[in-house]
């Protein structure tokens, strides 16, 4: 098939979502509901048609100027990153409709949630850093209104914030977009690196730092972290998969391209490029985990974590070795499961009480058994406790610092040791809330009113594969390492 067939995954749910948001009327619940989720469906099914019959060659759809162009191409890496949020998509888009169903505007929202689809795709797709950065930057615009969806001081605060930190690490970002083209030849991904190793200057560092920052603020990297728990004044639905998938882990995909795709090993191993990024990273995951276990606000604590396990992902990329990048992304996946499971569970809490602060969910457990237990369930895998997903990445995550046999490697593992123990802390201290309150501090009563149906199947659904990837965890793991050794 040719890799023209690209543009149709991509196109489709943009067109279907500006469809929906150019009608005059709000369409009625029932239909608003049968088109999105139809659209978000065909999109996944044509994602999945892509990536096991597109030709691996890439296509220029069009060009600027010179290199400049859009174009696009299946690889191992994109194979990855689409296919796991084509599979996500569809159950959160469920999710979405009981949690929205007494909200306004609900055209607007599920028009622009189907579009994040589509740009999110484009993201996955690129073939050079031109078309990533397009892409990369579409997916702030169209995530903004979904930030600031209730209109309230609090949610347009926070889509200021988030515009200012994504749009001005963008804007870092151009610069390495620019020098890489110009002057690393065409800024095209190959593993391995596609810069000539005769056009590395002084300014080419500097353009490194410049995009390993920039595209390290979708990732939560400090100091670019603090829009991430700010937005969580979103609905549930944009935190748990915009916010702890899509739009987070552009990022680190992004960070990915350019470390491994553009610069290459050869270029970044032991030089002061990769020092400066493990720093960064190392600071970022313990940090982030002192902040999540001080937060008081559910969500937000789920965010501060968020930002501490990206972190955790790139560490294992900025090793610049196949272990480190394998280690890296089975992080980027298995985080993603655990973490939307996390953020649903939060929001059907929230949803269902009306309460958002981590005291207040004392008792609830009793209330909201099945919430909480899969709540648990992710929390478990999350700290790193065999039987579960997060165990295989973090494990492997261990193993890669070590296997570097670097200072940095080392204190990359302490680092990550340290995030662990505080990780249990705030994520399962909830859990001992929610089924063990201290006398006379619980706020529920006997009566069950657990999450609805459309809210627990995805909950379900991705505990499961909590647990299956942490017992089978094998053939994932097999075809990642075949994408960190180039293979695919």
């Amino acid at each position: 098939m040719s890799p023209i067939f690209l543009l149709i995954p991509i196109l489709f749910p943009v067109a279907g979502g500006f469809r929906l948001l150019l009608l005059k009327e709000q369409m009625e619940d029932r239909r608003r509901n049968r088109y999105s989720e139809t659209i978000v469906c065909i999109t996944s099914v044509l994602v999945f048609a892509a990536l096991l019959a597109v030709r691996r060659e890439p296509v220029m759809i069009y060009s600027f100027a010179g290199d400049f162009s859009i174009d696009f191409k299946v690889d191992g890496l994109s194979c990855l990153f689409a296919g796991m949020i084509s599979v996500m998509w569809p159950f959160v888009m469920l999710y979405a409709f009981e949690y929205m169903q007494e909200t306004r505007e609900k055209n607007k929202f599920f028009a622009f949630y189907i579009m994040t689809y589509g740009v999110t795709l484009g993201v996955a797709f690129a073939s050079n850093i031109t078309t990533m950065y397009v892409f990369f930057e579409m997916l702030t615009l169209v995530t903004i209104p979904l930030v600031s969806y209730y209109h309230d001081h609090e949610s347009m605060y926070a889509a200021r914030k988030y515009a200012a930190f994504t749009i001005g690490g963008a804007g870092l970002a151009f610069i390495t977009v620019i020098m890489t083209t110009v002057y690393g030849e065409t800024g095209s991904f190959v593993y391995g690196g596609s810069l000539s190793i005769n056009n590395i200057s002084g300014i080419m560092k500097f353009a490194f730092a410049a995009g390993f920052f920039g595209f390290g603020a979708k990732a939560a990297l400090f100091p670019l972290h603090s829009w991430l728990p700010t937005a969580s004044a979103a609905p549930t639905p944009v935190t748990a998969l915009l916010h702890a998938v899509a739009v987070v882990n552009s990022g680190v995909f992004a960070i990915i391209r350019l470390a491994w795709y553009v610069y290459g090993p050869e270029y970044l191993v032991d030089s002061g490029m990769q020092v400066t990024a493990i720093l960064a990273a190392c600071f970022t995951v313990v940090f982030a985990a002192v902040m999540a276990l001080k937060e008081r606000h559910f969500k937000r604590r789920l965010a501060y974590s968020t930002a501490s396990n990206l972190s955790y992902m790139i560490f294992g990329v900025m090793l610049m070795t196949p272990e480190g990048l394998t280690a890296g992304l089975l992080h980027m996946l298995f985080h993603g499961i655990i973490k939307m499971s996390l953020f649903l569970c939060a929001g059907a809490f929230m949803h269902r009480t009306g309460n958002s602060y981590i005291y207040q969910v004392n008792g609830v457990g009793k209330r909201m058994p099945a919430t909480f237990a899969f709540y648990t369930l992710g929390a478990l895998s999350l700290t790193g406790i065999p039987l579960f997903c997060g165990f295989i990445s973090k494990w492997n995550l261990v193993m890669a610092g070590i296997a570097a046999d670097t200072a940095l490697g080392i204190l990359g593992v302490v680092c990550l040791i340290i995030a662990a123990f505080l990780c249990a802390m705030y994520t399962l201290s909830v859990s001992v809330r929610a089924f063990f309150p201290v006398d006379g501090t619980d706020h529920y009563g006997e009566e069950r009113q657990e999450a609805g149906r459309l809210m627990l199947i995805p909950i379900v659904f991705f505990g499961i594969l909590n647990i299956l990837f942490g017992v089978f965890p094998a053939p994932i793991v097999s075809f990642i390492r075949q994408i960190a050794a180039g293979v695919l």
